[in-house]
């Protein structure tokens, strides 16, 4: 149901979703949708659940410094070039990476329900920092450059959805608490990293490259790259001048070497 309504938000836009066509997308008897999400709101919250565990998927694969799973583990390719660690969400079937969806194996966000069964929440909750040892600029640069490059290269839809959800959540003050909530999964770990790689200010800077990346993940939904998707080395080149300046220069702790000029990488990201 979740993926279904996904689905009708980027081929019809939000006046296309409603209990009606979910059931005809989804393939349900007429007024199952409507036994589950009896409201508007309960049916935009579900689309909304449903849209973070996709970019859960997309965004925080194992190979992200401080991921779940023992250190070295196993890498295998999954569909369009996705790396992620064998046996984890990070791999996806054919089939879904063929819609642009990565497949969790879960329910696909039936609403009243987070991921882990509890009920009437949004998923995650606001996350909490997971502790990590000092990390390398670089690594942290080749980690958000691989996860943003794959969201908007094998993922477009999402990004629909994703503006979609967001530009309703502008006009119903319910959802705008909601989808807060929901995208909090995502902010936790990114303070956290910020903060290893060497950050005085984690908050704030975690705060800027959310920024930067939304930029990005509008310009190329409906902007000026809509066409042409940056490549992973300009992405890499736009996270490592954003991170150089908000962390200074030298070595250290948290700081790796210079790499080089920007054009050593493939060239300027325009954001």
């Amino acid at each position: 149901m979740g993926d279904a309504a996904l689905d009708l938000l980027v081929e019809r836009g939000m006046r296309g979703l409603t209990h009606r066509a979910v059931d005809e997308r989804a393939g349900l008897p007429q007024g199952s949708t409507s036994n589950h999400a009896r409201t508007r709101q309960a049916l935009l919250e579900a689309a909304v659940r449903r849209q973070v565990q996709l970019e859960s998927q997309v965004l925080t694969p194992d190979e992200l410094p401080g991921a779940a799973g023992p250190p070295g583990a196993a890498k295998a390719a999954g569909p369009s070039g996705t790396v992620g660690t064998v046996g984890t969400v990070g791999t996806a079937s054919a089939a879904e990476g063929a819609r642009g969806r990565p497949r969790d194996g879960a329910p696909d966000g039936a609403p009243g329900r987070t991921p882990d069964g509890a009920p009437g929440t949004a998923p995650g909750g606001p996350s909490e920092p997971a502790p990590h040892g000092p990390l390398d600029t670089d690594t942290l640069v080749d980690a958000l450059s691989l996860a943003l490059h794959r969201y908007l290269t094998d993922h477009r839809a999402l990004l629909v959805s994703r503006y979609e959800l967001a530009l309703e959540a502008t006009r119903r003050p319910e959802l705008r608490a909601f989808f807060d909530a929901a995208g909090s999964v995502f902010h936790g770990p990114l303070v956290a990293m910020t903060a290893a790689a060497g950050s005085t200010e984690p908050e704030r800077h975690a705060l800027s490259l959310i920024a930067w990346c939304e930029g990005l993940m509008f310009s190329c939904a409906a902007g000026s790259f809509h066409a042409a998707v940056p490549s992973r080395a300009e992405l890499r080149t736009g996270f490592e001048e954003l991170l150089r300046g908000m962390l200074g220069g030298g070595t250290g702790p948290g700081r790796g070497e210079s790499t080089g000029a920007a054009g050593d990488r493939g060239g300027r990201c325009r954001a």
